[in-house]
């Protein structure tokens, strides 16, 4: 399974991990970017059946050359040829078309050009040709393709073109990892970074003079310009370790997140397991995630989002029943769910591979 080694992307692989190793599936973590740090080693050694192989190329995103990924790929498929894996999991699109042995598992996790659709309220740009190509390619090539909602799978069809076989998995997390306390505070989180354009987390220094409630944003301060951003009125946190953040989830009585794009919201996700109520920005795709179980407001209207968070805070009664509702929707979000929808996809494939694989009869008794 390819991943990076921070963000979004590798807590959904570490998660995944953790629940497939509970049901006696190995996985190796194939990590491209920065080297793992301590902390992120403690996490590995608590997962069972885990092993990692480590590279400095740069994992699929911004930041990543295309001699950075051409050269990921051979070293992927040199690691393929040597622990002869009975699935391949991608995290990623554009080594979806490497000449894997089997045929490989897709899975999208944002896509650019939606990105660009959502926060900048024009048709994407063509920045980058051969990127487009090598999405295309590599969803063409795979043998499934998995998305978290079905939104962003009309996203990917939209921008790239037919699908082959396709699913949806949503993300899961540990339900005990994000206790909700005894007694709920009178304050509103937020979390991200507050230049993030998707996040739109900026619209919260127009509200929050307008709250009887604090707003803390817990979230990284360096801006990748420069500098430390500062606030005026909601009140930075700055990035929190996970049981600290876990913390501040556990004691708010709100979250908010008005995004303007968002393939499918792990940190609401979490909040909604800490027993928070929820007010998000109304996407297609946290309308399908949290429809009945969240407050959604349009994302630019400061207005409707100030009512919205005012109308919680006045309301407690109804605040807990927006608690009540949004936690018990995440409560669907299991891991172990994820992990049987993911090994009956990779028995599927392995069935499909033509390669022999002695783990088969296990994949198949797994699911």
């Amino acid at each position: 399974m390819t991943t990076g080694t921070s963000g979004g992307v590798w807590t959904y692989a570490l998660e995944l991990s953790r629940a497939l190793g509970h049901r006696g599936v190995a996985v190796t973590l194939a990590t491209m970017g920065a080297p793992l740090t301590s902390a992120r080693w403690a996490e590995v050694r608590g997962v069972p059946g885990l092993s990692v192989e480590q590279s400095t190329w740069s994992f699929e995103g911004p930041g990543s050359t295309w001699e950075d990924l051409e050269a990921a790929g051979e070293w992927l498929l040199e690691l393929e040829e040597r622990l002869q894996p009975d699935a391949v999991h991608l995290n990623g699109y554009c080594h979806g078309a490497l000449p894997w042995r089997r045929p490989p598992l897709v899975v999208a996790h944002e896509c650019p050009l939606s990105w660009w659709e959502a926060v900048k309220g024009e048709p994407a740009v063509e920045a980058d040709v051969r990127y487009r190509w090598e999405v295309t390619r590599g969803l063409r090539a795979a043998g499934h393709v998995v998305v978290p909602t079905a939104v962003m799978r009309e996203d990917l069809v939209r921008h790239y073109g037919p699908l082959g076989p396709a699913s949806v998995i949503p993300h899961a997390r540990r339900h005990e990892d994000f206790p909700p306390a005894q007694v709920r505070e009178p304050f509103i989180l937020a979390t991200g970074r507050l230049w993030d354009e998707a996040r739109n987390l900026e619209v919260l220094e127009t509200v929050a003079p307008r709250l009887n409630w604090p707003v803390f944003v817990a979230g990284e301060l360096q801006h990748p310009a420069g500098g430390e951003v500062r606030a005026r009125y909601v009140r930075p946190l700055g990035r929190l370790p996970r049981r600290e953040l876990a913390g501040y989830m556990g004691r708010a009585s709100l979250f908010v997140m008005p995004a303007r794009y968002e393939p499918f919201g792990p940190a609401v996700l979490e909040a909604a397991l800490a027993g928070c109520a929820l007010v998000l920005g109304d996407i297609p795709s946290l309308r399908e995630v949290w429809e009945g179980a969240a407050v959604f407001v349009p994302p630019d209207d400061t207005d409707m989002l100030a009512g919205a968070l005012r109308r919680l805070v006045a309301e407690p009664v109804l605040c807990s029943r927006m608690s009540t509702l949004a936690r018990t929707r995440a409560l669907e979000f299991s891991p172990d769910r994820m992990a049987s929808a993911y090994l009956g996809l990779y028995a599927d494939l392995d069935r499909v591979s033509g390669v022999a694989s002695p783990a088969q009869p296990q994949l198949a008794r797994a699911t």
